[in-house]
């Protein structure tokens, strides 16, 4: 998650006065997408499969 400007490829959303910005392409292929406040930030919920220990993640059991 970061700081963007909307590009024409995006899908934006407005909820309770907050901008989210999404890649069009990657919101079909992640949806439903759920961004909720964790112990120590954001933690974001999709249908994404990620493989185990993927780099993206801080843990693996983050993933997925």
């Amino acid at each position: 998650m970061v700081l963007d400007e909307p590009k024409e490829t995006d899908a934006v959303f407005d909820i309770n006065g907050f901008h989210f910005i999404v890649d069009e392409d990657l919101f079909i292929a992640a949806r439903p997408i759920k961004v909720d406040f964790a112990h120590f930030g954001f933690q974001l919920d999709c249908a994404l499969q990620f493989d185990e220990g993927c780099t993206a993640c801080p843990t693996s059991s983050a993933c997925g």
